[in-house]
């Protein structure tokens, strides 16, 4: 929730005591994306029930307005319809079948709209890594609406993570509401990337697993941050990075990573 007091002292927005918010070593990528079809209530419940208490889903900007959960710039892998996401109106995405190019047992599944996403996953007592896909430097169309969402709509924001590789779109979250709690997201970790991430109070730092370098991962650490990395489904390829300092995996199977909770 926003919070008056925080929009008028942003220097009271220090990362370095939010250790209370991520409360798990493993979280599901687009929800369990092995185990189930991706950025769909089903493999969001599918990470629930690998044992997932987080998962991470993709809010896309559609025609219209429209907030739902999907990753690509269009319509065809993950779908039986055809053409640019961006373009498509609600009323027709919502007939879409999401679940059959996964498998038969998935007939039927729907793209769900963030609203829908919001209360499943509250639902399942979850936590949520929402990354705001939008590569466009028109962020103004879509963090707004998201925050709005959140809101209205999220309850525990110490349950809650926004990321986004789009800079300019954190940029926007923090100048809206700097209560929330904001992960950079890099595949290669620019020579600045403390100098983004001190701009706009950033929660995380999270990354590509497989271009990380210890020197990196231990500035990230020293410099206060959490330290998350994507998409590892080989615990063997990861060991070396808990040592390194990494908080949390993101995983596209979390019954591969079952042994950190257990």
């Amino acid at each position: 929730m926003q919070n008056d007091k925080g929009l008028n002292d942003k220097g009271s927005n220090d990362h370095v005591s939010k250790d209370r918010v991520l409360n798990t070593k493993v979280m599901g990528h687009r929800g369990a994306a092995l185990l189930a079809p991706e950025n769909t209530l089903a493999s969001i419940r599918a990470a629930a029930d690998a044992g997932a208490t987080w998962v991470e889903i993709d809010v896309y900007l559609i025609a219209e307005g429209g907030l739902v959960i999907f990753h690509d710039d269009t319509l065809d892998r993950c779908t039986n319809g055809t053409g640019v996401t961006r373009d498509a109106r609600p009323a027709d995405v919502a007939e879409l079948d999401a679940g059959s190019w996964f498998s038969a047992d998935f007939a039927g599944e729907k793209i769900p709209t963030l609203l829908d996403a919001l209360e499943y996953i509250q639902s399942l007592n979850l936590g949520l890594n929402l990354e705001i896909k939008h590569d466009g430097a028109d962020v103004e169309n879509i963090v707004p609406a998201v925050l709005a969402m959140l809101r209205d709509h999220w309850e525990d924001n110490d349950n809650l993570m926004i990321s986004s590789f789009n800079h300019a779109a954190l940029q926007l979250c923090y100048d809206i509401d700097v209560d929330r709690h904001l992960a950079q997201l890099y595949e290669d970790i620019p020579e600045d990337w403390q100098a983004q991430l001190e701009g706009i109070k950033a929660y995380s730092l999270n990354c590509d697993y497989s271009r990380l370098t210890q020197p990196q991962a231990q500035a990230v650490k020293a410099a206060g941050y959490k330290l998350l990395c994507y998409t590892a489904n080989d615990p063997r390829k990861v060991e070396s990075h808990w040592a390194w300092g990494m908080d949390a995996v993101i995983t596209d199977d979390p019954t591969k990573f079952a042994f950190l909770s257990a």
